[in-house]
């Protein structure tokens, strides 16, 4: 068996030994939906127990039955008169099959048919661990098609995995969107680099299918067309890849049809819920796209990527052989990088409300472990490999810590300062105190 499929089948092992640990037991179970994750599941128990769009049992499970006066969080936005989520409905679309047989499993082992019950919670982690997984799987792949060997692949399965905030939305706050987002961002890089590669027509479908639901979970980040440039891999291939769409019209017309009839879900829940297609949940939230964060959205003490997650800026030192390989691919990565990041960080709430780093990157966390794979690809020299791989070891550790400090609110979720992290830094003694 490859090595990377040895990692990736003991990672996964892995995660479900803790997720198993940190959320199945005592009444940890009850708190496997925060914030927001409240909404993304909320459409789950709506339709399959209460057929109520407009979310009437709000009251009843929030207040009464699970009652946290800490944890009340309303998900609802009131709309010409009628309640809808104000979030969108991907994720809980990813996670019907782990609730149907959470439901199934309840009514024959006599569990509280709820959707909020025992069981629920725990498929909801089994679910996420599953969907990270998936994403892993197809970066594996992704990796074949640029030559990465196997230990190499393995290092950068480790490292995403770990020595990043991959970890925590896997086993942490398992509720949210970013790791369905990473599992589908990743399958859909995969089926278009394989598409450039093949020109098969079954890739354009695939593709349009993992694209839509990339769409339902989180609309903005249908920014990833905007990598197709670069997985092209040069302009001739990018070319030689849009002339070969014309044998494959039919195809075509399929993944058109199919990626809009996924993202329709939302508008059609939307016209149950208050009689019109088209409504703006966020309302009063939008961008600012003259007053970008950029600066404090990578590298400030309060969210920043670079500082929370460093294993992705070790990464960026793979664009450095990648310029020397492909001027093509480097500048239409840099500048697919520019977009997100300047997008993302225009939202006027920057860093994200209460989260773990830069949350909203998780799901472009598989071009961040190419350049990382690419990176080590590229050093022959025996020390040099040795001090970045002991390198990116001691950035699992960091991150680890730092996740479980987090975890424990020595990282506070939304208020760090300059003073604050450094007060704390791998301070792991702090929370044997406590």
């Amino acid at each position: 068996m490859k090595a990377s499929n040895v990692t990736l089948i003991f990672s996964v092992a892995l995660l479900l030994i803790i997720t198993s640990n940190v959320n199945w037991y005592s009444v940890s179970w009850k708190d496997f939906l925060e914030s927001d994750a409240k909404g993304y599941y909320a459409y789950l128990p709506a339709t399959v127990v209460y057929q109520d769009l407009n979310f009437g049992f709000f009251d009843e499970i929030e207040r009464v039955k699970y009652k946290n006066a800490s944890d009340i969080y309303d998900y609802r936005k009131e709309h010409d008169g009628f309640y809808i989520n104000k979030y969108y409905c991907g994720t809980a679309f990813v996670l019907v099959p782990f609730y149907l047989v959470a439901h199934w499993l309840s009514i024959l082992l006599g569990y509280d048919l709820d959707g909020y019950s025992y069981l629920y919670a725990i498929f909801q982690t089994i679910g996420a661990v599953f969907y990270c997984a998936l994403g892993l799987f197809f970066l594996a792949r992704l990796l074949s098609f640029y030559r990465i060997n196997e230990t190499n692949k393995s290092i950068t399965l480790i490292a995403l995995l770990f020595g990043s905030n991959l970890f925590y939305y896997t086993v942490g706050e398992l509720g949210m969107s970013h790791v369905y987002s990473f599992a589908f961002v990743a399958g859909f890089v995969f089926f278009i680099k394989r598409y450039f590669e093949k020109t098969a027509s079954r890739d354009i479908i695939l593709a349009s299918i993992f694209l839509g639901i990339i769409i339902l979970i989180r609309p903005v980040n249908g920014l990833i067309i905007g990598l197709i440039p670069f997985l092209a891999g040069s302009y001739s291939s990018l070319k030689r890849g849009f002339l070969a769409l014309k044998k494959h019209f039919l195809a075509l017309i399929i993944s058109a049809i199919v990626c809009c009839a996924i993202v329709s879900i939302q508008l059609f829940i939307y016209k149950i819920q208050t009689g019109s297609f088209f409504i703006y949940s966020y309302d009063g939230e939008g961008f600012n796209f003259l007053n970008p964060q950029i600066f404090d959205f990578l590298f400030s003490y309060k969210k920043g990527l670079f500082v929370y997650t460093p294993m992705c800026f070790l990464a960026l030192f793979g664009l450095i052989p990648l310029y020397k390989k492909s001027r093509f691919q480097f500048y239409s990565l840099v500048a697919f990088l520019i977009v997100v990041t300047y997008v993302l960080s225009s939202w006027w709430c920057w860093y994200y409300g209460g989260s773990f780093s830069t949350r909203v990157f998780v799901e472009y966390l598989p071009v961040f472990a190419l350049l990382l794979a690419i990176s080590l690809q590229y050093i022959k020299e025996k020390v040099a490999k040795i001090a970045i791989r002991s390198f990116i070891v001691v950035l699992i550790v960091v991150c680890q810590v730092q996740t479980f400090q987090y975890r424990y609110y020595e990282i506070h979720w939304a208020e760090m300062t300059k003073e604050m992290y450094w007060d704390v830094f791998l301070r792991v003694d702090k929370l044997m105190e406590k």
